[in-house]
């Protein structure tokens, strides 16, 4: 651990408030190329980075402060000014941000990442090079020059960096300087005759004391990486091609707007015509069309389905929603309407033609309150002037543990203990099973189940590795689904090619040593828990769903393990798909069709019914106290709060007594904003897919936490901003790869286990970025010598970008 001397605050107040971005940990050197003092100079064995803000306007400063490991020596009297002003001396280099110090970034071929700026004081060509710890991510880097880049035009325009463009930023990039010489070769560089500045020029006598800075090879010096620029560099964001109209069958709503579409480059919805017509038909059997044109051209023509992921915003007269060009790229569009009236139109006719296109029933078939619990779903878009300042202070960053903690990746062979590669299996990693009991995480991969250990220190250590997944019988198999049961000691598995029947796994033994035949008739759908920790006790009963029936399974029964008694079997198609319950045993189910029943227990009728959205419902978690259920679909989130707060049932949960006819809980409906989505989609490739949201867990702690992912990213909602409606409330992390499952360690929200196509890691939940264009792209592309622009920035009303306002459309989610 290192501790730094604050005695910077004496003289620019307290650079720990006033710090915009810091690299923890690195080496600070001075490089003179060209000096008899010698090649280079560490000045700093360990210290930090900082930008951090002065007293003075629009002035920064870069500052690099030394650390000390703790007990190395005793830290100054910061009562005594004098003392810690000297020891600042040596304790802390501060530069004012200025175009004059050249400042940049690089990142070598070796993973070596490095920031440099000229020393003013010195003679040409001298630099100051701080060369980042190996834990520091690029990312960092990248967005430390990024700040940089900023600071200096606020310095040179005294202005605020929103107003600048992507050619103002550029100037600060510098990427046509030399290549950065590496601070600390084996040998010093050499210089031909021609590249000697005067002070190099000495008689023969004296060039022996200097031989040893003259007669060395450059071929330490490495160039900067190139920095390949990405379509969002290519200029404004432009309009795709319309797609072709279908011929209506029938309008069901037109209205008259403004629209607006986002630009990737300036973070910001940009009007493209003032005055367009939106009209929202039915164009085929449960096929609905979306066309926007004007007087002069078509704008939009989109098929009505749920990518679109329409919100809807009332204060601001509003509706963004996601449209998608023939080769599968997203564009995030915005219609602002004149008056409620109009939006409320527009809104009715679109989410008509979403529910019957999801559902394939009309919806003038479906309840009054129903609808309205619909259309209140989608009407969730918190769009603040500001962040709360105590909410802006939650995110800013913690210095971060090490971010990747550590990344494990088995072997396929049991006896190989070496597990540094990638297996070559032909299989990927596909679930995860997070221990309550014994601090344990297992992944399934193929036919083979690999088990971590969690340390001390929130790391996964590699435990061992079971080899063969097989029946009693020998017949190898894939698991479908798993559950940790009885302690941790069992795991109980699913085969895809037997759906009557489950297998038990002794985790001691790391072998199949029982089957059990669930049903002759009955299938086994999906399992759940009796209750929310049973896997923490000996139970051996766990719940059952079929597509139509819900169950209790008891092994320990003869024959068929199936309870006759506590069986509750529909005969509509309820077509079930996720089951989850609470630490009484309540039980919560949902279903395909979108809807979700709460049970107080096996046998009955539900208690309570959740009308549904229109999406299938493909994962479901409840709170431990039956407080909150979080239904996931593929493109957002359910959170429902089932506590009764009005009518005769009042403080009961929709689990114990119904819900009045006219009180159904509104449900909060979690999604990405529609301008992150497109993001999304356009460095991925592809739509959004959400694997199964989870809260963190725990005896005794509150859910404060949802984890969640979709692709690459990794998504973390948290629950006071989602419950104050606080906008954006989810933090991300971006991998290389797509993620393949998710979950909180147990008792705890602040570390996640993650599973990769072909490794596993646990990474502490504060290394979450809020989302911004730079945590959303490809980290590769985040370099400024691509020309990207400022992400942050809003435009103003005569660039026809859009800055939130009361008076105006809505605010940028960059």
């Amino acid at each position: 651990m290192f501790v730094l001397r604050n005695v910077g605050k004496l003289i620019f107040g307290d650079g720990s408030k006033e710090s915009m971005i810091e690299i923890a940990q690195g080496q600070l050197y001075l490089v003179r190329p060209r000096s008899m003092k010698g090649y280079s100079e560490l000045i700093f064995k360990d210290g930090a980075a900082r930008i951090r803000k002065t007293n003075q306007e629009f002035q920064y400063q870069l500052v690099i402060q030394r650390a000390y490991e703790e007990g190395e020596e005793e830290l100054l009297d910061e009562e005594d000014a004098e003392s810690a002003t000297l020891a600042g001396e040596r304790d802390e280099k501060t530069f004012l941000l200025d175009e004059e110090l050249h400042f940049r970034s690089e990142i070598r071929e070796g993973g070596e990442k490095v920031l440099a700026w000229r020393d003013l004081s010195g003679d040409a060509g001298d630099l100051y090079e701080f060369v980042c710890d190996t834990s520091v991510e690029e990312a960092q880097v990248q967005a430390f020059e990024l700040t940089a880049v900023r600071c200096q035009y606020e310095r040179k325009h005294r202005k605020n960096h929103t107003t600048a463009t992507t050619q103002d930023l550029a100037q600060f990039t510098f990427v046509d300087e030399p290549p950065i010489p590496s601070a600390s070769p084996v040998q010093s560089p050499s210089y031909s005759p021609e590249t000697l500045s005067p002070v190099h020029t000495m008689p023969l006598n004296a060039r022996s004391t200097a031989d040893s800075a003259l007669k060395r090879d450059v071929s330490p010096l490495r160039s900067r990486k190139q920095r390949s620029p990405s379509p969002i560099d290519e200029g404004p964001t432009a309009a795709p091609p319309v797609a072709a109209h279908p011929e209506p069958r029938s309008i069901l709503g037109e209205e008259s707007g403004e629209l607006h579409l986002f630009d990737f480059q300036s973070g910001s919805f940009i009007i493209q015509d003032a005055a367009v017509s939106a009209t929202v038909s039915e164009v085929g059997n449960w096929h609905y069309w979306l066309q926007i044109a004007s007087k002069d051209r078509d704008w939009l023509g989109q098929s009505i389905i749920a990518d679109i992921n329409p919100v809807f915003s009332f204060e601001y007269l509003s509706c963004i929603f996601n449209a998608y060009s023939e080769n599968g790229d997203a564009y995030s569009w915005l219609l602002r309407f004149k008056d409620e009236a109009t939006l409320t139109r527009f809104q009715e006719a679109l989410m008509q033609a979403l529910w019957e296109q999801l559902n394939e029933i009309k919806w003038n078939k479906t309840k009054d309150d129903d609808r309205d619990y619909v259309l209140e779903a989608f009407q969730d878009l918190a769009m603040d002037d500001a962040e709360d300042p105590a909410e802006e202070e939650e995110y800013e960053e913690e210095e971060l543990e090490d971010d990747a903690q550590r990344k494990e990746e088995y072997d396929t062979d049991e006896e190989d203990d070496d597990i540094g590669g990638v297996p070559d299996d032909g299989n990927v990693n596909s679930q995860l099973a997070v221990g309550y009991k014994h601090d344990r995480s297992f992944v399934v991969r193929g036919s083979k189940i690999g088990v971590f250990k969690h340390t001390p220190n929130n790391n996964l250590e590699f435990s061992t590795n079971i080899s063969k997944v097989e029946t009693p019988g020998g017949k190898l198999f894939n698991p479908k689904k798993v559950m940790l049961h009885a302690e941790d000691t069992n795991m109980i598995l699913q085969n895809e090619g037997d759906p009557n029947s489950l297998y038990r796994m002794d985790l001691e033994y790391g072998k199949i040593v029982d089957e059990w035949k669930v049903h002759d008739d009955i299938p086994v759908n999906t399992f759940a828990p009796e209750s929310k920790f049973a896997q923490m006790t000996g139970e051996q009963t766990f719940l059952g769903l079929s597509r139509n029936a819900l169950y209790r399974i008891d092994p320990r029964l003869a024959g068929n393990k199936l309870v006759d008694s506590e069986l509750k079997q529909y005969v509509s198609k309820n077509d079930f798909s996720a089951a989850a319950t609470t630490d009484k045993g309540y039980i919560a189910v949902a279903s395909n069709k979108g809807d979700i029943r709460m049970f107080d227990r096996l046998g009955i009728n539900a208690k309570t019914h959740i009308p549904a959205l229109g999406e299938p419902i493909i994962g479901l978690d409840v709170s431990a106290d039956g407080r909150w259920v979080l239904a996931t679909c593929r493109t957002y989130l359910l959170l429902i709060d089932a506590l009764q707060k009005t009518g005769k049932n009042e403080g009961k949960l929709g689990f114990e007594k119904s819900f009045g006819k006219d009180s159904k809980p509104q449900p909060r409906r979690l999604g990405l904003t529609p301008s992150h989505v497109a993001q999304f989609q356009h460095e991925t490739g592809a739509p959004l897919s959400f694997t199964t949201a989870r809260f963190n867990t725990g005896e005794g702690i509150s859910e404060t936490s949802i984890i969640t992912a979709t692709g690459p990213f990794i998504v973390t909602w948290n629950m006071k901003k989602v419950l104050r409606g606080s906008k954006d409330p989810y933090s991300i992390k971006r991998y290389a790869e797509e993620v393949k499952a998710d979950n909180f360690k147990y008792g705890s929200d602040k570390n996640v286990i993650v599973a990769l196509p072909n490794e596993v890691n646990m990474v502490a939940k504060q290394s979450f970025k809020k989302p911004t264009r730079e945590s959303i792209m490809n980290p590769a592309q985040i370099r400024l010598g691509g020309r990207r622009s400022d992400a942050g920035r809003l435009g103003t009303r005569e660039s026809s970008n859009y800055k939130l306002g009361k008076d105006d459309i809505v605010e940028s989610p960059y």
